[in-house]
């Protein structure tokens, strides 16, 4: 079934999502963005680093961004965390979050799939990269889209 980046979230949710964000960002000093397309030409996670670049994201100063990206109608998505947070959680992490996301996302409740990524996310980056009085939000809370 064809769903568009418009349909694949109400603007109630879209709300939702970046509450998520905002509230797993006011405990730690990493970065949480999500990117939504249409579809993916690629490999999800050779995208999703391409969409890292794309949006400065390797900019932040302990390197603990992490990316969502979703290809709504391919039905495609990967998670992607810089090189601070990637290497003080293991593989299995991002696979327990994917797979997570993936039950909500077949149930078609694709705002509560983004919502527990960005929650667990925002915990292991918590765990790792406390918030510190000095820090500063330095990516937009927004949702992305191309």
């Amino acid at each position: 079934m064809y769903v568009s980046i418009e349909e694949f979230l109400s603007r109630k949710e879209e709300q939702d999502v970046i509450k998520a964000i905002r509230q797993a960002e006011l405990n730690t000093s990493g970065e949480i963005r999500i990117h939504l397309e249409n579809s993916c030409e690629k490999d999800p996670m050779t995208r999703a680093h391409e969409v890292f670049a794309i949006l400065d994201m390797h900019n932040t100063q302990q390197q603990n961004a992490v990316l969502i990206y979703v290809a709504v109608n391919d039905q495609q998505f990967a998670i992607y965390g810089d090189k601070g947070i990637d290497k003080v959680v293991g593989a299995d992490f991002w696979t327990r979050i994917k797979d997570e996301m993936a039950s909500h996302f077949k149930a078609e409740a694709y705002a509560k799939g983004l919502a527990e990524g960005v929650k667990g996310v925002g915990e292991q980056l918590k765990s790792h990269f406390p918030w510190h009085p000095s820090d500063e939000n330095e990516l937009p809370d927004s949702l992305s889209t191309s």
